[in-house]
């Protein structure tokens, strides 16, 4: 089990509210930004926080003593809510300048970057910046894949945008003028992904007979970068498709206890070998069935953001049943999902076992107001933004 130290997690205690079959809207109230921490046992000698430690490789155990976590939901390649929901978070500069703010703090995003909208590799690009800036200041930044990201290294295109075949062929142009240095490339594409963008269009307008050829040529640039082996196939190789992060466990679906079983690190490594294509040691490597396919896979679950009058009482027990035996397994108090768009924003379930945090942000979803899940001191709160006041938060009491 491959171990690396950062610069630092928290345990922490699940809810001790009494049980509610309806899922619990946590936003009420208005408040300014309050981003202040304390810890005190999890601090070293000299008063900093204790350093961060990864276990797997992609990243699956991680220990951030004394640190604050956001989790961010699922963001359909919409850059402009993507900033909102990061800022909201309290990570992201406001500025423009892409700039990590967030000090120690611990930032999960649970996966679907991919489809829906026309900045997926923008949205990749900055989150991977903000990583490289976190870690310097003592923080981090942790993906893992959902069913979107798993789709298109299979070649499944069906929820693409045209705009992203567009960005796709972008990329790879700009990549030939870093001289191929992927790394320079992609954390720098977000910044410059506008003004390609801005200059794309104007093309487009003059050569709009050419729309057909210039969309199989997006299809190509896209296999070419997202097929298994490809440059980002193996950048996404690098996250799981699930991550616990102290007491928390993080998942685009849902984890259920056949998956405990199977084994955290082995579902994290098996994908990751897919995605990273054929190699010496494994010329064929398949894709793994139990993580990234069928209805109670780990990307594709929804049995814990089901609601309504279609679950029966008996049903909803067994559903806590199995979230609950999930938990106790993996010694987690809490689990924070994606995947199921919720209308009604961030909530949580089963006496606050389940947070649901996929709140249909990007305007190829729902074009809702960005929401996120803000973990600390052992206690949950949801914040969402407010467009018509920059300056505030609505925020709900910690549960």
């Amino acid at each position: 089990m491959a171990t690396l130290s950062l610069t630092c997690s928290l345990p922490l205690q699940p809810p001790s509210s009494s049980q509610s079959q309806s899922p619990r809207k946590l936003i009420d109230s208005i408040v300014s930004t309050p981003f202040q921490y304390s810890s005190s046992s999890t601090t070293s000698s000299n008063g900093s926080l204790k350093p961060i430690v990864v276990d797997g490789d992609p990243p699956t155990f991680v220990s951030a003593p004394g640190r604050r976590i956001v989790a961010v939901g699922d963001l359909h390649g919409d850059l402009d809510k993507a900033r909102c929901a990061l800022e909201t978070a309290g990570v992201l500069s406001s500025d423009g300048q892409s700039l990590w703010i967030g000090g120690e703090t611990v930032l999960v995003q649970l996966g679907d970057i991919l489809d829906r909208g026309e900045d997926e590799l923008a949205i990749l690009s900055l989150l991977k910046s903000l990583d490289i800036q976190a870690k310097a200041h003592g923080g981090a930044v942790f993906q893992v894949n959902g069913n979107h990201e798993t789709m298109n290294v299979e070649g499944d295109y069906r929820y693409v945008d045209n705009g992203a075949l567009d960005e796709c062929i972008d990329f790879l142009e700009y990549l030939d003028k870093c001289e191929r240095n992927w790394e320079e490339a992609f954390v720098s594409w977000c910044a410059v992904s506008a003004r390609w963008k801005q200059d794309r269009k104007v093309s487009q307008n003059y050569w709009a007979q050419w729309n057909l050829v210039k969309r199989q040529k997006g299809v190509i640039a896209r296999s070419i970068l997202m097929r298994p082996g490809g440059p980002l196939a193996c950048e996404l190789a690098r996250h799981g498709v699930v991550l616990k992060v102290d007491d928390w466990l993080f998942c685009h679906g849902g984890l259920l206890p056949h998956h405990v079983a199977y084994g955290l690190e082995r579902l994290n490594r098996e994908v990751s070998r897919w995605m990273k294509g054929p190699s010496e040691k494994d010329d064929s490597p398949q894709i793994p069935f139990i993580a990234t396919r069928g209805y109670d896979s780990i990307v594709w679950n929804r049995l814990y953001s089901r609601d309504g009058p279609e679950l029966e009482n008996y049903q909803l027990e067994q559903v806590q049943y199995l979230l609950e035996e999930t938990l106790q397994s993996v010694g987690a108090k809490a689990m924070v999902v994606g995947h199921t768009p919720q209308p009604m924003g961030v909530n949580c379930k089963y006496n606050c076992r389940i947070w649901r945090i996929d709140v249909g942000m990007s305007r190829g979803v729902l074009d809702s107001s960005p929401e996120v899940l803000e973990i600390r001191d052992n206690k949950a709160r949801a914040i969402r933004s407010t467009r018509d006041r920059s300056s505030e938060l609505q925020v709900a009491d910690y549960t």
